[in-house]
């Protein structure tokens, strides 16, 4: 996505330690029509696979899950939320990932009410770094028993090793952008 691309090299800020901020149009303010290119960019990757669902992680997944579904139909995007609310009945499916941006652990969690076992899940993220809060959703997927069909990512860093460590579910991995290095303030895109 030369687009995408483009407004990394002009508006994003390497914050250091790997950490990528692109605020002014994915992770805190939207471009609605450059997420609508990035959602038809990932539809048009994962249309052969032809998923019921898709899974993102709250908060910044929502918007690039919401437009790839829309872009392949409408089809429901399930988002696992960080607090249970008390309207999400026991049993849930939950697994956890540290996050880099955040500090510490956060909680996955996804009702069995939005889950299930005969559904084709294709999950979609803001980011592909360490791949732990993807493979936290995979896993998600893996207890449901639904079937993973393929990951993407708005932005991979590719140096920081998630496309390796999510290697093991053996399905698609694509990325919008990918980033190469982030070293000595720079940030290089592939």
């Amino acid at each position: 996505m030369h687009t995408l691309k483009e407004r990394i090299e002009i508006e994003g800020q390497n914050l250091g330690r790997g950490i990528l901020k692109i605020d002014s149009f994915l992770n805190h303010q939207l471009d609605a029509n450059l997420m609508e290119a990035i959602g038809a960019d990932i539809a048009q990757r994962f249309a052969h696979t032809q998923p019921t669902r898709i899974l993102t992680a709250e908060v910044s997944g929502i918007i690039p899950a919401v437009m790839t579904g829309k872009a392949m139909g409408n089809i429901p995007i399930v988002y696992a939320r960080k607090h249970k609310p008390i309207t999400m009945k026991e049993p849930v499916y939950i697994d956890s990932a540290p996050s880099h941006t955040k500090g510490g652990e956060v909680m996955l969690m996804v009702s069995p009410e939005f889950l299930h076992a005969e559904d084709r899940i294709l999950i979609v993220d803001d980011f592909l770094a360490s791949g732990r809060t993807i493979d936290a959703l995979a896993r998600i997927v893996q207890s449901s028993g639904a079937t993973l069909l393929g990951i993407a990512a708005v932005v991979e860093k590719s140096f920081e090793g998630g496309r390796e460590a999510l290697e093991h579910w053996g399905v698609p991995i694509e990325a919008a952008a990918t980033i190469t290095s982030m070293d000595d303030g720079k940030i290089v895109v592939a």
